[in-house]
């Protein structure tokens, strides 16, 4: 239960911050719905098919992408 709370939390605050880039840059828009419709449904659904384990490290590189992209942005 602590788990998928805390994975809701950064799940909110990573696609959140991907949300402001993606409308911030011109990306396509095969770009724009790989990260705002099919990266968030595939970790939802791994969380809710009992593989919170493996959609953890994913949501983990995805937030250290960003992070590293805002601070050299």
């Amino acid at each position: 239960m602590l788990l998928t709370i805390l994975f809701f939390v950064f799940f909110i605050g990573i696609f959140g911050k991907l949300i402001g880039f993606a409308l911030k840059a011109s990306w396509s828009l095969i770009k724009v719905i790989l990260y705002l419709v099919a990266l968030p449904l595939i970790l939802v659904g791994l969380v809710f098919s009992g593989l919170i384990f493996i959609a953890i490290p994913i949501l983990a590189i995805v937030g250290l992408a960003t992070l590293f992209k805002a601070v050299l942005a």
